[in-house]
Parts: structure tokens; C-alpha cells; sequence
């Protein structure tokens, strides 16, 4: 978001890109590591289109329920359309303002949030436990070098994309490292039972598969392109950019990574209720 609330990635396609770009298999492997189990009561935060909620409710089964909450009406219909089933409540909120009318939950998930709120994250986290029964888990997840690890780049288009992606820090309150903060979230909240993982979220070599290409042509068609990025280096401007990114993701000797951080902790069994 930036300051004025404006979400970065916002389109007409958003909803689209992030239903293709979700891998439920590797979405349920984290979530399981995470500890999402059977019966629990779990509050999807930052929902998007609905897909990790759908597949989040298979984990914690017919005796469970997801409270799936994300602030654009755009991707809860979205989600309503696709994603609905029984146990699946979408909500149109946003998690910054009050979430007493959600209830308590034993399990808050929350991927892909915090590095659109670069300079609140931290009292966003604390916001959200608040959400959480003594005893309940918090799991975070989000990228490190967000959009900034390739091979075989250009040295303008590389040098190009740093500059980019420290604008966006600085207009768009965008966090390009928020994975690498989440343990400091969770340990200054004195939650316990903290523990971390990574995974490889983006690991794309040889020709790109039509969902990665879609992915990456939309960050930069929408996110850049409305940035406000002077793109000094190319004659052409943004049009010159993006035909040079385009180039080398289709490029197949190509190779482009981006670490995932999983960060999970308990809610202190003293701490009080929501």
C-alpha cells in the first residue's frame, strides 16, 4: 500500500494472477509446517481471490472453519465465485481496523501482507494477534529480495530494477525484504515457540511456464508502470523497460529466484483474550 492506501499490484486481472500464481501444494506443505491442524478456527488475512482459503480448509477439515478476510471487494467476489464452500466465510474488511466482529481464531495466516505495509508492519502483526486466543498460532510468510534475484540480466535492466524497487520503497511503502523481519515481529510481541523456514517461492530456469511469464509481465505492466519511475536509463522510457524485461524472461538461460520466509509463533497462554 502506499501511504494513501493504494495497493500496488491493483487491476482488473489481479485476482487472475494471484489464483494462477498459488501453488496449493507447496501452500499446504507451509501451512502444515505452520501448524495448521484439524478443528481449528483459522483466520485467513490478506486472502486474495480465495484459493489459499479453500485449500486451508481441507487442512483443518469439516470440523474446522476459515474466516477468510481481504479488503478489495473485486477479490471477494472473486473468491465467492470460485472459492466458496461450506465452512468458508469471505469477508470484505480491512485487517488494520477492528477484527473483534471475526471472533477468535487458533490459527492466523497471513502470506504476501506485510511487504505492502513497509513502514507499519510491525504494529499490523501486533494488531492482528490481538485476534488470537491465548495459545493460538501466528504464521507469517513473505519474500526476501523481492523481485531482485536473477541471473543473465542486463547490467542496465539490473541496475534499473534496484533503483525501482527502492522507489517503490519510498512512494509505495512496498517492503522488498519484509520476509527477513518477520522473526523480529513475533520475538518482540514475546511470543514463544518461534521457529522459521524457507522455501523457494519463485525458481524459474529454461523456458517459463505461461503462469510465471503472465506473473512477471503483470508486476511490471501494472506495478511499474504506474510508479512514477522517471526510467532515465532507457530513450524510450517505460515502454523501452519493459520490452528489455520481457526479453530476458523469455530468454530460457534465464534464472530467477525469490526466497520465501515462513516465520510461526504461539501466543503466550497468559496473555489475554481477545
Amino acid at each position: 500500500m502506499s501511504a494513501a492506501g493504494r495497493y500496488l499490484m491493483e487491476s482488473g486481472q489481479e485476482a487472475l494472477r494471484l489464483d494462477l500464481k498459488t501453488d496449493p501444494r507447496a501452500l499446504k506443505r507451509q501451512a502444515r509446517w505452520g501448524g495448521v491442524r484439524p478443528g481449528m478456527r483459522l483466520g485467513d488475512f490478506g486472502c486474495g481471490p480465495g484459493k489459499t482459503s479453500f485449500h486451508l480448509k481441507q487442512l483443518v477439515g469439516p470440523e474446522g472453519e476459515v474466516v477468510a478476510v481481504d479488503r478489495a471487494e473485486e477479490r471477494i467476489a472473486y473468491a465467492r465465485a470460485h472459492y466458496a464452500a461450506p465452512g468458508i466465510r469471505y469477508v470484505q474488511a480491512d485487517i488494520r481496523g477492528p477484527l473483534a466482529a471475526l471472533g477468535a481464531f487458533d490459527f492466523i495466516w497471513m502470506r504476501f501482507v506485510l511487504e505492502h505495509y513497509r513502514g507499519s508492519a510491525f504494529d499490523i502483526v501486533r494488531h492482528v494477534a490481538g485476534a488470537l486466543r491465548p495459545g493460538g498460532v501466528l504464521c507469517l510468510a513473505d519474500l526476501d529480495h523481492n523481485c531482485l534475484s536473477h541471473h543473465g540480466m542486463p547490467p542496465r535492466l539490473e541496475r534499473t530494477l534496484f533503483s525501482l524497487m527502492e522507489h517503490l520503497a519510498q512512494a509505495a511503502d512496498f517492503d522488498p525484504y519484509a520476509g527477513r523481519r518477520l522473526y523480529a515481529h513475533l520475538y518482540d510481541l514475546g511470543f514463544e515457540e518461534i521457529r522459521v523456514n524457507l522455501y523457494p517461492h519463485h525458481l524459474i530456469y529454461g523456458r517459463a511456464r505461461p503462469a510465471d511469464l503472465f506473473n512477471w509481465t503483470r508486476k511490471v505492466e501494472v506495478a511499474a508502470r504506474h510508479s512514477g519511475y522517471p526510467f532515465e536509463d532507457y530513450a524510450g522510457g517505460f515502454a523501452e523497460f519493459a520490452a528489455e524485461f520481457r526479453a530476458f524472461f523469455e530468454d530460457p538461460r534465464r534464472f530467477t529466484y525469490s526466497p520465501l520466509i515462513v516465520c510461526r509463533g504461539r501466543k503466550p497462554a497468559g496473555a489475554g483474550a481477545p
